[in-house]
């Protein structure tokens, strides 16, 4: 079978095959509205169209001929994030590596923020309903158990909000961070404080809400990114059975080798039995029954 190359996006208005496209990993986003925030960063910017996957930390970016891509750096740095361009593929060992690393660096602190919320939380109503428990140096006992969880375990929301204040703009994180320093440093004030010397104010430790809010954030960012490993699993392993090479045939007929990523709109290519298509297009001469279940979900397969 013999197939024509077509393009694989829809051309926008005022968009050319003149365009480059560029390939950016961007770092630095913590939730979906920050991937919405670099992308319209980027589509500011004159000749620029492009689409932030938060899931993948990927932006695809087509600028127009004679752009720098330095600048589309700049305008990402100056919103408070990190982006590189990818000038070739991430090896999928690598992609993998990093994403472990990021895990159990997430799943180390939620050990952490889980192991000492409890005690923390029952400790805080028992002390807060029955204040004649409160023994000498209670205070210290309370904020020993709290610190590793409202400091170290809590540190991604810091530094993601002190990142974004360094721009001038605020994230979740920014409200989390308020949220936590607050409740801890109320505590602190009425255990230290207001409580000094007798047991009138029962009701003012609030140590398990800042370790609370921590351990749940912790959880639902790990399983996040257990879950985005996993994704990133099962495309890798989709796009290690995709076509690498396609045979070209030329304007005389003659058929050469070409690696799939140089195909162009308009080629024409040849599909042996058996073969896996390149890439999308239109079948020119021949026929064959072709599995089409990733695109229309059909359970088999479909003469062409």
């Amino acid at each position: 079978m013999i197939a024509s190359a077509a393009e694989r996006r829809r051309a926008g208005p005022g968009d050319t095959l003149a365009q480059e496209r560029l390939q950016l990993a961007v770092d630095g986003m913590t939730c979906g509205a920050c991937a919405a925030r670099v992308e319209r960063v980027l589509n500011r910017i004159d000749g620029v169209s492009a689409q932030v996957n938060y899931a993948t930390e990927r932006a695809a970016v087509a600028i127009a001929p004679g752009l720098e891509p330095d600048r589309l750096l700049e305008a990402v740095d100056a919103a408070g994030y990190h982006a590189r361009v990818l000038d070739s593929p991430v090896p999928a060992a690598e992609q993998e590596a990093e994403q472990t690393r990021r895990l159990r660096a997430l799943k180390h602190r939620l050990i952490v923020a889980a192991v000492l919320f409890m005690p923390i939380c029952d400790l805080s109503i028992l002390l807060s309903i029955y204040p004649s428990l409160r023994l000498a140096g209670w205070q210290w006992l309370m904020v020993a158990l709290a610190a590793p969880v409202v400091t170290w375990a809590a540190w991604p929301f810091y530094r993601a909000a002190i990142r974004a204040a360094r721009h001038r703009t605020t994230t979740m994180d920014t409200l989390v961070s308020l949220g936590i320093v607050a409740a801890t440093g109320w505590s602190i004030y009425a255990m230290f404080w207001l409580d000094s010397g007798h047991h009138a104010h029962g009701g003012d430790i609030y140590l398990d809400v800042p370790a609370g809010v921590t351990a749940f954030l912790l959880a639902g960012r790990y399983f996040e990114a257990w879950s985005r490993r996993r994704s990133g699993n099962a495309l890798r392993a989709l796009a290690a059975v995709a076509a690498r090479d396609v045979t070209v045939l030329d304007a005389d007929g003659a058929e050469r080798r070409l690696e799939a990523t140089a195909l162009a709109v308009g080629d024409r290519f040849v599909v042996r039995p058996g073969e896996t298509i390149a890439t999308d297009g239109e079948v020119v001469s021949g026929s064959a029954a072709v599995d089409r279940g990733a695109m229309t979900g059909e359970s088999e397969p479909v003469e062409v």
